[in-house]
């Protein structure tokens, strides 16, 4: 059964933006069972505003009325590996009312382009083993990596 789609935009994030990203990125913590400090939370805004598209960029979805339902923060990065840049997509939120239709997909491509336009050799994120939705849009866009991550 093919799933409903809506009429996606992906953007750049914008001032206007704050409240509905405030939304997004505060369900992404929770989907995560996490927490973040607010002053947290204002520097990481902080910084997505002000921009630096060298080292990082925040994407935004937007429904029909222009209004955020989806998220995507990426970051740029050398490699001791590669002569080339590498591209982390460190978080992707989509609202729950809107999943499975497309918005997730349509922002990781976003990614791809951005990723592309530097041009980046590798795009890469990381998610949970219990992530059983947005893996199975994942395993349709990249390829899993067999490394295990560690962290102190």
């Amino acid at each position: 059964m093919e799933q409903d789609k809506v009429s996606i935009r992906v953007r750049r994030l914008e001032a206007r933006d704050k409240p509905h990203w405030l939304e997004l990125f505060k369900g992404y913590i929770a989907f995560y069972k996490a927490s973040l400090p607010d002053e947290v939370m204002e520097l990481t805004w902080q910084r997505l505003i002000a921009g630096d598209p060298d080292f990082h960029v925040c994407l935004v979805a937007t429904d029909a009325a222009d209004v955020p339902v989806g998220i995507a923060h990426a970051l740029f990065h050398r490699s001791t590996w590669s002569p080339t840049w590498y591209c982390y997509l460190e978080d992707l939120f989509v609202a729950p009312a809107v999943r499975t239709k497309g918005i997730g997909r349509a922002l990781i491509e976003a990614v791809y382009k951005e990723a592309d336009a530097r041009p980046c050799t590798r795009t890469y994120w990381v998610t949970q083993e219990f992530n059983y939705r947005a893996r199975a849009l994942y395993d349709q866009l990249a390829t899993k990596s067999p490394f295990v991550q560690y962290r102190r």
